[in-house]
């Protein structure tokens, strides 16, 4: 995963801080229920946790809509904790 954007990346990460923030953007199917790209938020809390970060808190906010046939937009913003 590239968390070279500047939206969804913090310095944090990979560093030897006791938090890091991360955001992820959760586009919600057109048809049917459910995030169309859970994998997407499965592997950066992985990711976080292979560099010994446990998901302290996430929260969400509603991003709106992209377009006709786009589906919503879910913002998740994940803080993760450095487990000694």
């Amino acid at each position: 995963m590239d968390y070279s954007d500047e939206s969804t990346f913090s310095t944090a990460s990979g560093m030897n801080y006791k938090y890091v923030v991360l955001q992820v953007t959760l586009k919600e199917k057109f048809l049917g229920t459910g995030s169309g790209n859970l994998t997407e938020l499965e592997n950066a809390i992985n990711d976080q946790a292979k560099k010994g970060y446990r998901l302290h808190t996430i929260t969400t906010s509603n991003g709106g809509s992209k377009g006709l046939l786009g589906g919503d937009r879910i913002q998740a913003t994940l803080v993760f904790e450095k487990v000694n």
